[in-house]
């Protein structure tokens, strides 16, 4: 048996080997083409450019001006160039300590980058054709489309379609905020169809739940909101009835156990048993209209909430633009994609349909032009709606937030708190992490921020966190991050616990947990339930 693992492992290496090898040649050829170093070189004019070797990205700061450069490159092995969307004054004057004033000073401009990725190349077309389609809605006639390198698309839109100043501020500082409220307006914006349209092609639950480790009863159907176009969430009704005195009583999301239960009718010596449980969805931004304290509910209100029947694109397809973020990178028109060596081609929106990775082949690209020629402010309803959009939201989960916690969100005394009141995931965060750094960063400071730490303990506990890190991230990242959180007037609550791209992705949830949200659970204990 130990000489079979041997043999195993031995032709795992030789066949990464292989294809290593395979691609390495392949980038030689492929980036002598002197039209593909041209494109290259065109786009990279005011970016950040980092070359990616077979093994990781090379060193930040870096850019490429000449022909040389990328063969320079390329005989060091790099197999795919990665460019910012951020334009700079000087692209190696950068670096990772700069504060936010200090890169505003730096940038020029910035594109507006939509990085569309799904695990299934359908649902990312789908994806692209509704963002298009929201695009022109909102009267853009100019942008760029390429395939991603593997399962994904990228869409772009020029600065230049941007005002140069809104509201009083001006749009090269307001980088990743603008781009960033305009994604998640998209996002936002294309949910529902997306959702309709990807569960229509998501029909083969067998390979989908080989594929994506989900069992089948979680893979089926999506309940819908109306009011609000976001996912509901299920609750259960339990019907009771009394042994003795045949009193009904029905209850919600009672947690049912083993143990007795008298009647609630205070004269009858009899027990409840339960007799029946129906489920219903409900939506916890949207309340009510009878009784603003309960959420708005499908037993009650079930003209509100809509079914989509099938796999559920939101669990297994799920979408997520939302990537903008300070010197974010992303692969450049026609460079190669070092896992599957296909080249991130330009493509024409009617070629979506129909395209296939195999149209991506390198050695048969056709070169066009990614980045659009939009006109001047060619985006302004783009930017004003998705302002709009972003603050009625953000006015809206405020008002939701200040309600759900006022009872311990700007009472808490944090000096009668001490770690070890702090709950369990927050402690194994605590500990370290190899991977997540920078979300886990954003729990820790959003939780005890809300807690009421000064700012000195606050960047104690961060640092002291960071130096556990393997490898611990930037100082300049920690300190912008840091900085930022300690200058805001309202406090930003950490992430609950249900929410899966935090605790669950990140390791950190040892069983279920009895409380939505870290803070409840100091509160709870201050309080001393």
């Amino acid at each position: 048996m130990a000489e079979e693992g041997k043999d195993e492992n031995k032709n795992a290496i030789e066949q990464r080997d292989s294809k290593e090898d395979r691609i390495r040649a392949l980038t030689s050829m492929y980036y002598a083409n002197p039209k593909i170093k041209d494109v290259l070189l065109e786009f990279a004019k005011d970016r950040e450019v980092v070359p990616r070797y077979y093994e990781g990205f090379g060193k930040r700061p870096d850019s490429i001006q000449y022909s040389s450069d990328i063969d320079g490159l390329v005989r060091k092995g790099a197999t795919s160039f990665h460019a910012s969307e951020e334009l700079w004054i000087d692209p190696l004057g950068i670096n990772s300590d700069m504060s936010p004033d200090e890169l505003n000073e730096k940038r020029k401009g910035w594109d507006l980058l939509i990085d569309i990725d799904s695990p299934f190349i359908d649902c990312s077309k789908i994806a692209a054709k509704l963002i298009i389609a929201a695009l022109e809605n909102k009267g853009i006639k100019n942008y760029g489309i390429k395939f991603s390198g593997s399962k994904g698309f990228h869409i772009i839109v020029s600065g230049k379609a941007f005002p140069k100043e809104y509201d009083g501020k001006h749009m090269k500082d307001m980088f990743p905020e603008w781009p960033r409220a305009i994604s998640e307006f998209l996002m936002d914006y294309i949910r529902v169809e997306y959702n309709k349209q990807a569960a229509a092609v998501l029909t083969n639950f067998e390979a989908i739940e080989r594929r994506t480790n989900v069992s089948k009863e979680e893979l089926s159907e999506e309940v819908y909101c109306k009011m609000c176009e976001k996912p509901a969430k299920k609750g259960a009704v339990h019907t009771f009835v009394c042994d003795t005195c045949g009193l009904e009583i029905k209850s919600r999301d009672n947690k049912i156990t083993k143990r007795e239960l008298r009647c609630t009718n205070a004269s009858c010596p009899g027990h409840r048993e339960l007799v029946n449980t129906e489920e219903y969805f409900y939506c916890e931004d949207d309340k009510d209209p009878e009784n603003e304290k309960f959420p708005l509910s499908s037993d009650k209100y079930p003209q509100y909430f809509e079914k989509v029947v099938g796999v559920s694109a939101a669990k297994v397809a799920a979408l997520d633009l939302v990537l903008v973020a300070p010197r974010h990178l992303f692969r450049m028109p026609y460079s190669l994609h070092e896992k599957t060596a296909l080249a991130s081609v330009v493509l024409k929106k009617e070629e979506i349909d129909n395209f296939s990775p195999k149209d991506a082949n390198p050695l048969n690209v056709q070169i066009r032009k990614f980045l659009p020629e939009n006109t001047e402010e060619e985006a302004r309803n783009l930017l004003v709606d998705a302002l709009d959009w972003k603050k009625t939201r953000t006015d809206k989960e405020e008002v939701t937030i200040k309600k759900k916690y006022a009872s311990y969100d700007n009472n808490v005394d944090s000096s009668k708190i001490n770690e070890s009141m702090f709950p369990a995931p927050i402690k194994k965060l605590l500990l370290g992490l190899n991977d997540g750094k920078k979300r886990g960063l954003f729990i820790l400071i959003t939780f005890l921020r809300s807690l009421n730490f000064p700012a000195d303990y606050i960047n104690k506990t961060v640092r002291d966190w960071n130096e556990k890190n393997t490898p611990p991230l930037k100082e300049g990242y920690i300190r912008s991050q840091v900085d930022w959180h300690v200058r805001q007037k309202k406090k930003i609550l950490p992430p609950n616990y249900d929410n899966p791209s935090f605790y669950k992705d990140l390791g950190l949830l040892d069983g279920k947990q009895t409380t939505k949200n870290p803070v409840v659970d100091v509160s709870r204990k201050l309080r001393g339930r």
